[in-house]
């Protein structure tokens, strides 16, 4: 007999669980939902998919995967992990995300989807097109020669961007001259490891900040990043929704943004109607 249960998966050495454990907290609580958290190798050692496709880790139903990790290499040490992140994709379990969810996220697809006529495949209303398009940086390969060349000559206009999540990977300023020339020196998977983006200037506003007790105003940029809500079975999609919102401020000299590498801090809207 298996009890079914939410398995969040986390780093061997987690550091940023303490929202974690409130999810496992509320879910207990609010729902009567049991967690277990388990690492990619631990999923490998212990768990099965059943012929029925029902996931079962160390005798317990999987019912829901929750990624809190698997989003770096770092987190795929060995062939046992990628195993581990088959077998679950494998089964009938809801996984947040799904693989075709989880690379939807990445650089390299969002520069797909920025080039001519692409869009054109999955909206059909062209207004919309277009707006959307009004809010796309630009994103280009590094197979583009052109603007690889413009990036040299004029890197302040540039950031350098990985396949990573997270913050701290990011190249920027004459950096991007310097790792341009490289990266082209070495070619093949190097080059495709990168995009290119457009650099944003945002207005930077004028704001209080508190570290270790000590109020102090600086120049500083928002970002503000919408929650959503995704869930199809298949072709049917049963919820595409909105639901809520995360606003992440730092000082404007920072090129970094991360709240959990200590770049940025938590923030609120103000809205004004400028």
């Amino acid at each position: 007999m298996f009890s079914a249960v939410v398995m969040m998966i986390v780093q061997p050495e987690e550091r940023n669980m303490y929202d974690q454990y409130w999810l496992v907290k509320y879910l207990r609580e609010s729902h009567g939902v049991t967690t277990i958290r388990k690492t990619l190798s631990e999923v490998e050692a212990e768990g099965r998919v059943l012929p029925d496709g029902t996931l079962v880790v160390n005798d317990r139903k999987v019912t829901v995967v929750y990624f809190r990790a698997g989003y770096t290499p770092n987190d795929y040490p060995s062939e046992a992990e990628w195993s581990a992140r088959l077998l679950m994709e494998q089964s009938s379990a809801v996984k947040c995300p799904s693989i075709s969810y989880h690379l939807v996220g990445t650089k390299k697809i969002q520069q797909e989807l920025a080039k001519p006529n692409v869009l054109e495949r999955f909206l059909e209303n062209k207004e919309e097109i277009a707006k959307l398009r009004q809010c796309f940086a630009g994103l280009w390969s590094l197979d583009d020669e052109e603007v690889v060349k413009s990036a040299i000559e004029n890197p302040d206009l540039f950031v350098l961007k990985p396949q990573r999540e997270g913050g701290g990977n990011n190249i920027y300023g004459l950096d991007v001259r310097e790792a341009l020339i490289r990266l082209k020196k070495e070619g093949g998977d190097a080059l495709s490891a990168y995009i290119l983006m457009q650099r944003i200037f945002p207005k930077a506003s004028l704001a209080s900040l508190v570290r270790g007790g000590v109020c102090h105003e600086a120049l500083t940029v928002s970002e503000l990043g919408i929650y959503g809500a995704y869930l199809r079975n298949k072709d049917k999609v049963i919820i595409n929704d909105k639901c809520g919102y995360l606003m992440r401020t730092k000082v404007s000299s920072s090129d970094e943004g991360g709240v959990a590498a200590g770049f940025a801090v938590l923030d609120s809207l103000y809205l004004t109607d400028k």
